[in-house]
């Protein structure tokens, strides 16, 4: 039996329910008031094919049955049917609700409920089920808890290590904004990979990024690096929505001055007409002349490709990381 998959892409509006029940609650409700940005026809480079491998349901229900959300399906990555079918998958903690309402984001904004204390268990166990090498956990954004979620954040690190500790950990966090001692206590729990993304140069950080602060984000990485060295510092970029080719070198030198170790870069893509609209789409020659900057300015790793997103081949990426790393140790150059 064929399954269908309905996009709605009226964010704004009330989405109606079955006939005679009650519409379901907007999903983006503060952008209701703003005028319609109309989608523009992705050119060929970032079309991908609707998932259909057996496994990509196998880890669907896997999901399912765990009560797990994956910032894969909230955030409607265009990555989902190739990643899942792998039996990868970004994990999402503390919830589906986020406090933030960033202009770029899908996933769903409103007041979030409060945290369930079997999710690290539940999480460790699905990652333990999948035998995954490298497991992605991130988060909405918790901005009214104490800590920003740290504790929960350091809780599933735990449960994850003592199920599958062959399993290396990536987190990509939100930037605990005036959340003091927050980010010492993920640190400690130490994870492989400590992720937050800057998502867009500094000017545009009003419109998209309204609720965080550019400078505090670049910190945050460069505190990680003080408090432990070991963990590798990864960070992301869109483009796509206004910014200039300098704009985006200028973020790269930032990032290098916090020796982040990991940039990826990929197209923004709009997820509904409340979103915010795409400025134009990158064409691929431009991202490898990104990722040969980047490469120029001392990341060990980059990955700039339009349909690249924070945790795409994270696994792969991870093993690489950690052999430029030592390549760089030896004195050498990884291959």
């Amino acid at each position: 039996m064929a399954t269908r998959i309905l996009i709605d892409h009226r964010a704004g509006g009330a989405v109606a329910g079955a006939e005679g029940a009650a519409p379901k609650p907007l999903r983006h409700p503060e952008k209701a008031h703003r005028p319609d940005n109309p989608i523009k026809r992705k050119p060929d480079w970032i079309r991908v094919k609707a998932p259909t491998h057996p496994i990509y349901h196998e880890t669907r229900g896997l999901m399912r049955d765990n009560k797990l959300v994956t910032v894969c399906e909230e955030a409607a990555c265009p990555n989902i049917g190739e990643c899942w079918s792998q039996r990868h998958a970004t994990m999402m903690i503390m919830g589906e609700i986020c406090t933030r309402a960033c202009s770029f984001c899908n996933i769903t904004t409103g007041q979030p409920k409060q945290l369930d204390a079997d999710e690290p268990r539940r999480v460790a166990d699905a990652v333990a089920k999948l035998g995954l090498r490298h497991v992605v956990i991130t988060s909405v954004d918790r901005d009214d808890l104490a800590d920003g979620g740290a504790a929960h954040f350091a809780a599933v690190i735990a449960a994850i290590r003592s199920a599958a500790p062959e399993t290396t950990i990536e987190i990509l966090t939100p930037d605990f904004l005036r959340k003091d001692g927050a980010l010492e206590v993920v640190v400690a729990a130490k994870p492989d990979v400590f992720n937050h993304n800057l998502e867009t140069v500094p000017k545009l950080y009003p419109s998209i990024r309204p609720g965080a602060r550019y400078f505090h984000s670049l910190r945050l990485l460069d505190r990680v690096k003080e408090l432990d060295p070991s963990i590798f510092t990864k960070s992301g970029l869109m483009v796509g929505l206004g910014e200039t080719r300098t704009e985006v070198l200028q973020v790269m030198d930032d990032m290098r001055s916090a020796e982040i170790d990991f940039l990826t870069i990929g197209q923004y893509l709009q997820p509904t007409v409340k979103h915010a609209a795409v400025d134009r789409f990158v064409e691929p020659a431009e991202f490898e002349d990104y990722a040969r900057m980047a490469r120029g300015k001392g990341f060990l790793l980059v990955s700039a490709t339009p349909l690249t997103r924070s945790s795409y081949h994270a696994d792969r990426d991870f093993a690489a990381l950690r052999e430029a790393r030592n390549a760089k140790l030896r004195g050498g150059v990884a291959a």
